[in-house]
C-alpha cells in the first residue's frame, strides 16, 4: 500500500482522540481555559451526560476579534512562547489542542467578547469547518456550547457508558476544580437540575461544605505544618479525621501548582499516613496542593496533562505523608497502657504521650476514642481507679 498523506479533517479528529476522550474530557479542558482566562464565575451546564449538550461560560478575559480564529488552529497558544518556557508555565493549558480538537468532533458555537472593544465575536463550527462567523453583544468572557459530540467519531461513542455514568465523571471534574479554586463561583446543571454551586467566596472549607456537606466540612482538619514545609515543596489542603471516611478513592484529590493530577504514588502516601486509623476498605477525603518550583516538575508527559513527573518524587511523597500524618496523630494525645486490657487514669492525667503501647504496639488514640465511643456508657464508669473494668 503506498503511503499518502492523510486529508486535514482525519488527522484532525485522531489528534483530539488523544485529548478529547469522553464528555468530561471536555468540561475539564474548557474549565481549564476559563481559569487560565482569570474568570471568576464558571457555569457549566450538560444534558444526557454531556453527550447531547455541553456548554461552559465565563466572565473571563475573552478571546479578541483578530485571534478567534486562531485559536481554532492547532497548536495556537497565548501560554507559550518557546519549549524552554515549558517547565515554568503557570497555566493550566499550553499545547493550544483544546479548541481544534473538541471543534474536530462535535457541533461547536462560541460568543467572546473582551472589555476593551465594543462587541463579542460568534463563531458556529462543525466537524471543524466554520458555519457562520460574525459580531455580537456579550458581556466580557466566553461561552461555548456543544452538540452531537462524537457524532463524526462513532466508534468513539460505542466506548462511552451510560448518561447517568458519563454526568457522574463530569460531576467529578467540575468538583474538583471547584475545590482547587475556591475563590471562583463554580455551578453545575444536570440535565436541568442544579447540583452544584459554590460560593466563590476563596474559603476551602466553604467550598467543602457544598460538596461534601455541613458535618465533614466541619470535621475535616487543616493541613498546613510549617514543620514540614521547605522551601521547595509546600504542602496544604484539608483531609479527614478517621472517623470521616469513604468506601472509596474518589474523594480525595491531588492538585500541584493548582493543577488537578491522578498519582497512585501521592495517594499510596496519603493512605499510609492514615495505617491503623482507618478500618478495611474505607478511604479518607481530602485536598492536598502541592506547590513546588515548575523546574521540579514536569507537566508535559501525559497527553490530556492528567499526570506529572517530579524530579524527587521521593521527597514530595514524604512531605505528603509527613503533613497528612502530622495533623491526624500529633495533636491529639495518645493513651499509654502497660497493663493489658487496662486502661489507668493516672496515665491521662496532664501527660502527652506518644502512642498506646501493648505488647510492643502502637495504636493512636483517635482509634481508640472511635472505638471507645461505641462501648455502652454503663461500661465505661470509674471504679476504684480503673475504666471498663
Amino acid at each position: 500500500m503506498p503511503i499518502k498523506l492523510l486529508d486535514k479533517a482525519t488527522i484532525a479528529r485522531i489528534a483530539a482522540g488523544e485529548v478529547i476522550e469522553r464528555p468530561a474530557s471536555v468540561v475539564k479542558e474548557l474549565l481549564e481555559n476559563s481559569l487560565d482566562a482569570e474568570a471568576k464565575r464558571v457555569d457549566i451546564v450538560i444534558r444526557e451526560g454531556g453527550i447531547g449538550y455541553i456548554e461552559v461560560s465565563d466572565d473571563g478575559c475573552g478571546i479578541t476579534s483578530s485571534e478567534v480564529l486562531l485559536a481554532f488552529e492547532r497548536h495556537a497558544t497565548s501560554k507559550l512562547s518557546s519549549f524552554e518556557g515549558i517547565y515554568a508555565i503557570a497555566s493550566l493549558g499550553f499545547r493550544g489542542e483544546a479548541l481544534p480538537s473538541i471543534a474536530a468532533v462535535a457541533d461547536l458555537e462560541m460568543l467572546t467578547a473582551v472589555r476593551t472593544e465594543e462587541s463579542g465575536t460568534y463563531l458556529s463550527l462543525s466537524g471543524g469547518e466554520m458555519l457562520k462567523h460574525t459580531r455580537m453583544a456579550r458581556a466580557a468572557g466566553t461561552s461555548i456550547k456543544l452538540s452531537r459530540l462524537f457524532s463524526r467519531v462513532p466508534a468513539r461513542l460505542k466506548f462511552l457508558k451510560t448518561p447517568q455514568h458519563e454526568a457522574s465523571k463530569v460531576t467529578e471534574v467540575v468538583v474538583s476544580y471547584a475545590l482547587a479554586y475556591p475563590e471562583v463561583k463554580f455551578s453545575l446543571n444536570v440535565d436541568g437540575r442544579n447540583t452544584l454551586n459554590t460560593p466563590g467566596n476563596g474559603k476551602l472549607r466553604d467550598a467543602v461544605l457544598e460538596v461534601y456537606g455541613s458535618d465533614a466540612a466541619s470535621k475535616m482538619l487543616d493541613l498546613e505544618n510549617d514543620t514540614y514545609r521547605s522551601s521547595a515543596i509546600n504542602i496544604s489542603g484539608l483531609v479527614s479525621p478517621p472517623e470521616v471516611s469513604r468506601s472509596n478513592r474518589n474523594s480525595l484529590h491531588f492538585f500541584v501548582n493548582r493543577r488537578l493530577i491522578q498519582s497512585r504514588a501521592l495517594q499510596r502516601a496519603v493512605e499510609q499516613a492514615y495505617s491503623g486509623l482507618l478500618t478495611a476498605g474505607r478511604y479518607p477525603m481530602g485536598v492536598i496542593n502541592i506547590r513546588l518550583s515548575g523546574a521540579l516538575v514536569d507537566v508535559n508527559i501525559h497527553p490530556t496533562k492528567a499526570e506529572v513527573k517530579f524530579s524527587d518524587e521521593s521527597a514530595v511523597f514524604t512531605s505528603v505523608q509527613r503533613a497528612v500524618r502530622s495533623v491526624l496523630v500529633e495533636k491529639p494525645p495518645l493513651l499509654h497502657v502497660e497493663e493489658p486490657g487496662l486502661f489507668t487514669s493516672r496515665k491521662l492525667e496532664g501527660r502527652s504521650i506518644s502512642g498506646l503501647r501493648y505488647k510492643n504496639y502502637q495504636t493512636p488514640i483517635p482509634l481508640i476514642f472511635h472505638l471507645l465511643s461505641r462501648v455502652p456508657k454503663h461500661l465505661l464508669c470509674r471504679s476504684s481507679g480503673w475504666w471498663g473494668r
